[in-house]
């Protein structure tokens, strides 16, 4: 399977590279210059068929959450009308897209885990842009799978376990908020669930295997309770530790605001595609390793 993904230095896209080349696939990463989700929908157009693609993965995105408040139009034109503009291309080459997307479409409210049939409400412009981005895909292209992640870590880019690592180095304690609840996901396990659900699509025309699915890793956790995960593993493998206080997201104020609850239930994907990640708990020691053996 000949795999096109949008973007060159992001976390799932690296992660792709890899686990892709491990399972015997030819993923080709397509960025700037070549492609650029806020230039013209032709340039996007011709950079994917130059590629040539069996399915492509809409993976590349504006990211910088606080930023985004002040840079709406430019997080539009990327999440957005980029988004769009690589579906259309998709409908265009006749091959399925899988499109990444965020917890973030949601608000944070729900007391529960959100499922793909809950009302949406972004409270950020990263949010808005995104779930756009989301209807702009699946109006350009209905063979299109969007998978909706959360919390994304790996041994690549900068990332949470990256930060607390870092930050362990020189402290002793680490204020983390603790009153905001996720589904921490390694973009490895990511890149293993989006090559399935481009497989599926490929092979099955069935339309339960189109639309919105949600895809984290199994179980949840605080930020803090992440950190703490963290650098136990950290301390067991000879690397930086520090003491882990929870603290409010009061006391953490940003730009942006971040939903409470950003737990997404992901039982339709793995009825629809067979696909269930792995525990967090299960994936954070081998990511750890390679970020202390890297900083070592």
């Amino acid at each position: 399977m000949r795999i096109v993904v949008t973007g060159r230095e992001g976390q799932v896209v690296r992660a792709l590279m890899e686990r892709g080349a491990a399972a015997g696939h030819h993923i080709v990463a397509v960025g700037r210059p070549a492609l650029d989700l806020a230039g013209s929908a032709d340039a996007i157009g011709k950079a994917l068929a130059d590629a040539r693609p069996d399915a492509i993965v809409s993976a590349a995105a504006y990211t910088m959450v606080d930023k985004a408040e002040s840079e709406r139009d430019l997080a539009f034109a990327i999440n957005a009308s980029g988004a769009g503009a690589v579906a259309q291309a998709a409908r265009a080459l006749g091959v399925p897209v899988v499109h990444l997307s965020t917890d973030y479409v949601f608000d944070g409210t729900k007391p529960a885990p959100y499922a793909e049939s809950d009302a949406t409400g972004p409270v950020g412009v990263y949010g808005a842009s995104k779930l756009a981005g989301e209807h702009a895909v699946l109006a350009a292209q209905p063979d299109a799978a969007v998978l909706r992640t959360a919390w994304v870590y790996s041994p690549f880019g900068a990332n949470f376990a990256k930060t607390m690592l870092r930050l362990a180095a020189t402290r002793d304690e680490l204020g983390v908020v603790g009153d905001q609840l996720g589904n921490p996901t390694s973009a490895l396990d990511i890149a293993d669930g989006v090559i399935a659900v481009a497989a599926n699509l490929l092979a099955n025309r069935d339309p339960a295997l189109r639309g919105v699915f949600h895809m984290t890793s199994a179980g949840e956790a605080s930020w803090a309770e992440f950190a703490s995960a963290i650098l136990a593993e950290s301390v067991r493998l000879g690397g930086p530790t520090a003491g882990v206080r929870a603290i409010t997201t009061a006391e953490y104020p940003t730009p942006a605001p971040r939903p409470a609850n950003s737990r997404l239930d992901c039982r339709l994907i793995e009825t629809a595609h067979g696909v269930r990640l792995p525990a967090w708990h299960s994936s954070v020691g081998p990511i750890v390793a390679r970020l202390t053996a890297t900083s070592s």
